[in-house]
């Protein structure tokens, strides 16, 4: 028989003992004393040892101070441990019949009641809480025990109201404090806990002294007097009191105890039959359920994942021609948009405006902020003109993509399929790179008189036989000066040979031709009518013809020297950049467009990539599924068939377990 003795620290549990005991076996004293579980059973032996939990080596009784006393406790041992105490049975009347007493520290020093009611509490027959009579009986005693109460049933349950030696310094109020204490024990015992009836909880309180019975009995087996122990007046009434306590504690061991012993378990055996019982059925038709689901839902994935496959295959090819159509379409646009802004090149340029000067210096950096200005004003009118229709186009064919592949989505990823594929502007970068396309620009910003001998060449001749002219003129005229140098002053001039270079050959010949061409344009009727009539004034005016022509001529070219102005220079300038930069763009127009095109095409295929992204892991998380739901049917399987045998052993138990109530523990006819 197991008694264990509970209660808060400092209430004397471990002086109870002792007293029952008759010597100060176990540690106590004031404050919080016992450090662990200590267990005092009865030895054959006439010496007294003890032994440490997980070991079998037999220790002297003098060492449970510095294993069990919270003042000199082993640093291995923690509350949760057991140290057992053996003591000779010739000793203590009440370790004769194999009873064990078990003292445990304060309900109050630790978290862990559950594990100490499981380890010890489950096995012990009677309790004894120990309170404490100078204050009342406390939540922390109550709630230990509740649990208690909801593992076991009705546990045989005794209170003692230690240090009850205390009520003598007031005795006017002893009566009230009693009678208060018995009331608060009475209705905790039977309404609480509801472990006895009403008439017999009295007999399970008690108001007594455990220091004045130890001391007392020490006295005795000294031969001394047993009053020499008191601690204050009324010593023969608690003595009384305490042995009271300790037959009505030997009747309930040898009487009540030993049957709720087997009573309980049997109870709450058949109790666990009978749950098992009704787990088992409810795990058998809950298994048998959740397979037929399983199979049906392994049924609907398989058909899904064929979905899924089939689905993308043919989205796939949409998609594509889909990106076609749209790369097409915005190389249209691009090219269409970028013709139109080399069109208006010379307006971009006219917007510009910067320090100009015709130094060396200047220039290079005036052309360097022009040729930005114009990347930057060609890419923003492109981007005006392209950005928001193409951005537009883009978005409508995301959300077509992802509208049409939503369904192939896993669940989890339908709802959030635009965080994975998150709307954004699209924006083209239209690379114009003016800087290299125009770095071999060299404006041509010298005065050049409108009537003068290279102006009228070019208008006459055109600006590429005009070059060539010039410079065929220039050729002969350096050739026939070492010519002219090497003649005799006496002799005749020596004819200057024609030059043996086949292209200069071929140069004149070319010149020969424009200018032939040129005269042939001239001599038509009206031109040759305008001669005429010019010999005739020439004959009527004579050299004052010639003089005023003179003078309108040198008068135009001093009107156009001081007009040649920086801002004329300028113009100039730009008017030429404007016609190089217009040639040079056309011969990007069509590598710009494609480049957009491109952009546009990765742009959606990217998005397109991240939508099939998620459907493989839709095919990848529908296959683990369906293994997954394999498994399960097999496991929801093997569970039914357990459960079942586990049916039948409970089932079989309970046939025992009845038998043995019969025979046992029903009252004999």
């Amino acid at each position: 028989m197991k008694v264990a003795f509970f209660g808060r620290t400092s209430n004397g549990k471990s002086t109870v003992v002792n007293a029952m005991l008759r010597d100060r076996v176990l540690p106590s004293g004031i404050g919080h004393t016992t450090n662990c579980f200590l267990s005092v059973e009865g030895t054959d032996d006439d010496k007294a040892y003890l032994k440490t939990e997980g070991s079998d080596e037999e220790k002297s009784i003098k060492t449970v101070n510095q294993l069990a006393h919270a003042l000199h406790m082993d640093e291995s041992l923690d509350a949760g441990c057991l140290v057992r105490v053996f003591w000779p049975k010739t000793r203590c009347a009440l370790l004769r019949d194999d009873l064990v007493l078990v003292d445990s520290p304060g309900t109050d020093v630790t978290s862990q009641l559950d594990s100490w009611i499981d380890k010890f509490c489950l096995d012990a027959d009677v309790f004894v809480l120990v309170a404490n009579s100078e204050s009342t009986l406390m939540n922390t005693e109550k709630h230990f025990f509740h649990k208690v109460n909801e593992r076991l049933s009705k546990p045989n349950i005794f209170i003692l109201n230690n240090r009850w030696d205390a009520s003598a310094n007031e005795p006017e109020y002893m009566e009230d404090v009693r009678k208060q204490h018995t009331d608060r024990c009475v209705n905790f015992l039977v309404e609480e806990l509801k472990v006895v009836d009403r008439d017999q909880a009295p007999n399970r309180i008690f108001f007594v002294s455990a220091k004045e019975v130890l001391n007392s009995r020490m006295q005795r087996a000294q031969g001394m007097p047993e009053t020499g122990g008191a601690l204050a007046e009324g010593f023969q009434e608690r003595l009384k009191e305490f042995q009271c306590f300790e037959r009505r504690f030997e009747e309930c061991i040898s009487q009540s105890a030993v049957k709720t012993k087997f009573e309980q378990h049997t109870i709450r055996a058949k109790q666990i039959t009978e749950k098992v019982q009704s787990i088992m059925d409810a795990i058998n038709i809950e298994a048998a359920e959740k397979r037929v689901a399983a199979l049906e839902d392994r049924e609907y994935q398989i058909d899904r994942l064929e979905f899924v496959k089939n689905q993308l295959n043919l989205l796939i090819d949409d998609i594509k021609k889909k990106i076609k159509a749209i790369s097409e379409d915005v190389e249209s646009k691009v090219s269409s948009a970028m013709g139109e802004e080399i069109c208006r090149l010379n307006i971009i340029v006219d917007e510009f405006h910067a320090d100009f000067h015709p130094s060396p210096h200047v220039l290079k950096i005036y052309k360097s902020e022009l040729l930005a200005h114009v990347e930057e004003g060609m890419g923003k009118n492109l981007a005006f003109r392209c950005s928001n229709a193409i951005n537009a186009s883009v978005q409508s064919s995301q959300s077509y993509m992802m509208e049409s592949m939503l369904p192939l989505l896993p669940s989890t990823a339908q709802s959030q399929v635009h965080m994975l594929v998150p709307s954004r502007k699209f924006d083209l970068s239209y690379d114009l790179n003016c800087t290299t396309l125009c770095s071999d620009f060299q404006e041509n910003i010298e005065f050049n008189f409108s009537l003068g001998w290279t102006a009228l060449v070019h208008r006459f001749l055109g600006s590429v036989n005009a070059q060539k002219a010039l410079r065929l003129v220039d050729q002969n005229f350096q050739a026939s000066r070492p010519a002219l140098a090497l003649t005799p002053s006496s002799g005749p001039p020596s004819t200057i040979a024609p030059p043996n270079n086949e292209t200069a050959l071929m140069s004149q010949e070319d010149l020969m031709v424009a200018m032939a061409t040129n005269v042939a344009s001239l001599t038509s009727r009206t031109s040759m009518s305008v001669i005429i009539v010019g010999g005739v004034v020439w004959r009527t005016v004579g050299w004052r013809l010639i003089g005023l022509s003179a003078s309108l001529y040198g008068l135009l070219y001093l009107y156009e020297r001081l007009t040649w102005t920086t801002k004329a220079k300028e113009r100039t300038l730009k008017r030429q950049f404007v016609d190089y930069a217009s040639e040079k763009l056309q011969l990007i127009v069509s590598f710009t467009s494609a480049n957009c095109s491109h952009q546009v095409q990765q742009e959606m295929a990217a998005t397109f990539a991240r939508l099939c992204q998620q459907v493989d892991q839709t095919q990848k998380e529908l296959e683990a599924e369906i293994r997954q739901l394999t498994a399960k049917i097999d496991q929801l399987e093997t569970v039914q068939k357990h459960s079942k045998s586990l049916r039948h052993k409970a089932t079989e138990l309970e046939k025992q377990l009845e038998e043995f109530t019969n025979q046992y523990l029903q009252p004999q006819q």
